[in-house]
């Protein structure tokens, strides 16, 4: 048997008339930018997520970096985030000038461990970017305590609640991604800026078309960064169906965790405070390496979240950090196996993973 590691395309199939009139209505229309889909999207992603404004761009990556330019970081600041996730937060912290500074995991929850933030806070920290990694909320509770805007990295977490409210509208700004693979994804790049405030909303949308408020007329310095409405006419569509897919996670992380329960290997837990809608489920385990070949000679592959913390990236080589500097971070990053994780999974499917890693820990391999 084959079991993907992800299968966009299996969404796709599922909703294809929905997705493909809503595609033909956008064509037909001849309104392709800005239109009255990325209005309506807009509007209704603000909703989902408890947030009164939310600004389409054109990526996840560019969400923070618009998110943390309309703060007003630049040169000289500090911007505290996570080692242990994917590039984009302290790209968009280098990409403006400002200093990234890393601050360590919690070896269970994997996201940014509060402590260790505050022990990095300095009278030039701009701003904390925690990530809701792997589909659970980051400790909103702790990090607010110090009293430093938020930029909430949810790219893994749309749906997730932390004490009873979406995340993503708890600190000053929320920024999601609609890659292909996320549990909202687009057919392409895609990506929104949530927000309380009603002038950093209208800023956020001077900063993605060039810092137009005119037509020909540049008050700012921005970008061009705009979720086309091709992509937000697709993403309506999928919207109302994401709820059911969230906790179709849920069923299949929980057989999953029932069918490796007795393994020599650390389940995933959820944070306190939060709620899963499992982007990932992730082992810790020893010798992950020889699993993960076991599993791809079997016909399932699997991709690590993350192989290489941040902070040993070659790109970063400047900033002198050293390997062992943030010890949790390495650790996960050497023990981490995420298994196939989408709603389109069968149970068939899920008992074979399980199968196999039931068979691979009965041979001896551990």
């Amino acid at each position: 048997m084959n079991v993907p590691f992800l299968n966009p395309g299996a969404q796709f199939a599922v909703l294809r008339k929905e997705i493909l009139a809503a595609v033909e209505s956008v064509l037909e229309r001849g309104h392709y930018i800005l239109g009255p889909q990325v209005a309506a999207f807009e509007s209704e992603v603000a909703t989902y997520c408890g947030s009164r404004f939310a600004v389409g761009v054109n990526s996840g990556s560019d969400a923070l970096t618009l998110a943390l330019r309309a703060l007003g970081v630049g040169p000289g600041d500090e911007v505290i985030t996570t080692p242990f996730t994917y590039i984009a937060p302290a790209e968009s912290i280098h990409q403006l000038g400002a200093r990234i500074v890393f601050a360590d995991i919690h070896p269970r929850y994997f996201t940014v461990d509060p402590e260790e933030v505050a022990r990095r806070v300095t009278p030039r920290t701009k701003a904390i970017l925690p990530v809701h990694l792997f589909g659970q909320a980051a400790p909103l509770d702790e990090l607010k305590a110090l009293g430093l805007p938020l930029v909430e990295d949810c790219a893994q977490a749309i749906g997730t609640e932390y004490r009873g409210r979406p995340v993503g509208g708890q600190g000053e700004f929320g920024c999601l991604s609609f890659y292909p693979t996320k549990n909202l994804g687009a057919a392409g790049d895609g990506g929104m800026v949530l927000t309380q405030e009603e002038n950093r909303a209208k800023l956020l949308k001077m900063l993605r078309v060039h810092g137009i408020e005119r037509r020909y007329h540049h008050d700012l310095h921005g970008w061009n960064s705009r979720l086309d409405e091709l992509q937000a006419a697709i993403l309506r569509v999928k919207l109302p169906h994401l709820q059911a897919g969230n906790a179709q996670r849920g069923v299949w992380a929980a057989r999953y965790a029932a069918g490796l329960a007795d393994l020599p290997v650390e389940l995933p837990l959820t944070s306190p405070g939060s709620t899963h809608i499992y982007h990932v489920f992730a082992l810790l385990l020893d010798r992950r390496d020889e699993l993960q070949a076991f599993l791809a000679e079997r016909g399932v592959p699997t991709l690590i979240y993350y192989p290489q913390p941040l902070h040993l990236q070659k790109c970063y080589e400047d900033y002198g950090w050293a390997r062992g500097e943030y010890p949790v971070a390495e650790s996960v990053s050497r023990r981490i196996l995420p298994l196939p994780m989408y709603p389109e999974l069968t149970e068939v499917q899920v008992d074979y993973v399980i199968g196999l890693v039931r068979e691979f820990f009965a041979a001896g391999q551990h």
